[in-house]
């Protein structure tokens, strides 16, 4: 497939994912419609069991989904045109930072030097790059997820998908990561999904904040977030625009 600038990066159209457990059907998400343009911070927000991370899954080829369709519009010839962001930041714990950052492309066989290389800029580009002789317990939380964010982006995927990444970490820790992550997706242009059940992180982040909602999940409000940045969190647009997102959440999910 050729990239055409002017189609959506991910184009989903009647998305559906069910499995069986004990002779019973579940469905999980149902008839997803969706467009993310290029360069977009989308944020998908919900309650936990709603399917965010399901779809996540899809999109990145963990879970097949039941019927439907998922048409990336990416670079043939990139090998790994999604990355995705844990909670939980994964390292490895037998590897130096460095080396963590560097693994996902050992298996794209790049040669050492050139490994070592990029990976001592995606340290640098998150604000870690004093620390590659470092070990993953050597540090903090907030740190380790840095280290995994910069894994992710040292693979230079077009899509970088994020699972509530900053869900575990302390209010101030989060919120220095959430800054970390506008500047980064402002400098590169990359398309991000970045899902939580946090309403005030999404409508901080987002251009556009997608709301899944009921049992099975659907697609319950697509809200534009058309403030400009960089933002300020006590700022009075931002406080009514989570306001706002909130009331049609409530709305929304009562109709379902």
């Amino acid at each position: 497939m050729s990239t055409d600038v002017g189609a959506p990066i991910i184009d989903i159209e009647g998305l559906s994912l069910a499995y069986e457990r004990d002779g019973r059907r579940n469905v999980i998400l149902q008839e997803l419609d969706l467009a993310i343009p290029r360069g977009q911070f989308l944020v998908i927000v919900g309650e936990s069991g709603v399917g965010k991370s399901t779809l996540l899954r899809v999109l990145i080829d963990l879970a097949t989904p039941s019927s439907g369709t998922v048409t990336l519009n990416t670079d043939p010839n990139n090998r790994t045109p999604m990355a995705l962001v844990f909670q939980d930041a994964r390292l490895l714990p037998w590897r130096r930072v460095l080396s963590n950052v560097a693994f996902g492309l050992e298996r794209m066989g790049m040669a050492k030097s050139e490994r070592c290389e990029r990976a001592q800029a995606m340290l640098s580009l998150v604000g870690l790059g004093d620390l590659g002789q470092r070990w993953p317990h050597q540090l903090s939380g907030g740190q380790r997820q840095r280290v995994a964010l910069a894994r992710a982006l040292a693979v230079e995927p077009e899509v970088l998908l994020m699972d509530e990444p900053f869900s575990a970490l302390d209010s101030f820790t989060r919120e220095g990561l959430q800054d970390e992550v506008q500047r980064i997706q402002q400098k590169t242009c990359k398309t991000v999904l970045f899902v939580t059940h946090d309403i005030d992180e999404a409508v901080y982040l987002a251009d556009r904040v997608v709301v899944l909602a009921g049992s099975p999940g659907r697609i319950a409000a697509d809200v534009s977030i058309d403030l400009a940045r960089p933002r300020q969190r006590r700022d009075a647009a931002l406080v009514e625009a989570a306001r706002t997102l909130r009331a049609e959440l409530s709305r929304r999910s009562a109709d379902l």
